[in-house]
């Protein structure tokens, strides 16, 4: 199992080479530091505790000062375990974007939008009743209750707060991995609103090949430099020739002369 925090940036396409136009999300992976190893011997189990972001030591509890001066860095925002991680690492080390390899599937876990309060219909995604010939019954919830019980049993879908839950979308693709400007291209769409944090990690239950896709990559022309050229070295004087034309007139006047 290997994995790494990222921060998700937004959505955007790209372009393979054989004209197939891919849906991709933007995550910013920046450095991950590893904050603390947890042993079997020690702690009953193995994991890596990741932490990523800058956060100030003002806004910092005097535990997490102490844990980030044993890492030798400062404190992190956003700190998370994972378990059973590939390769050994020691405290303070830093893991990056380069874990992944293109056409990697992986599985990425986010927290969702905020929708409120909402009703059984938006949120249980139930069926409306009808809204003429007398009806009394549109949005509700229906029956809270059979005769027997004479209570709501467990388990009734009720409006109530909706979002804000742990989702994980399986099975998704890498496009891109990008060390120098730390961003992953991730096919699909990936749970959580924009500058929300997601774990990207090892697929669970992939049962695919991994097969590279060839995007498009857009790059700036180079212009070369033109030098100025001066007018001695290389401006090229046009002279124009003058030539008189003799009226009609002065024509007649030379032959009675003559």
């Amino acid at each position: 199992m290997k994995g790494i925090l990222g921060r998700k940036v937004g959505m955007t396409q790209v372009f393979t080479k054989d004209g197939k136009l891919i849906p991709v999300t933007v995550i910013e992976v920046e450095p991950n530091t590893v904050m603390q190893v947890k042993t079997m011997e020690k702690d009953g189990y193995n994991a890596l505790k990741l932490g990523v972001f800058e956060k100030k030591e003002k806004n910092a509890s005097k535990a997490e000062i102490g844990n980030a001066k044993k890492a030798n860095t400062t404190p992190k925002r956003f700190l998370k375990e994972i378990r059973d991680f590939d390769g050994s690492y020691e405290v303070g080390a830093k893991i990056d974007a380069s874990i992944f390899t293109t056409g990697e599937v992986v599985d990425v876990t986010g927290t969702s939008k905020g929708k409120g309060f909402q009703g059984v219909i938006r949120r249980n995604n139930q069926s409306r009743g009808p809204m003429t010939h007398g009806s009394h019954y549109h949005r509700g919830p229906g029956s809270l209750g059979t005769m027997l019980p004479k209570r709501v049993l467990k388990g009734k879908m009720l409006p109530g707060h909706m979002g804000v839950e742990t989702v994980t979308i399986q099975n998704l693709e890498i496009i891109e991995v990008n060390t120098s400007e730390n961003y992953v291209l991730v096919s699909g769409n990936v749970p959580g609103a924009k500058n929300s944090l997601v774990l990207i990690k090892s697929a669970v239950k992939n049962t695919r090949k991994v097969s590279p896709k060839e995007i498009i990559s857009y790059e700036d022309a180079v212009v070369d430099e033109v030098t100025p050229v001066s007018a001695d070295q290389g401006e090229e004087t046009v002279v124009t020739e003058e030539v008189k034309t003799e009226a009609p007139e002065e024509k007649a006047q030379e032959t009675e002369q003559a």
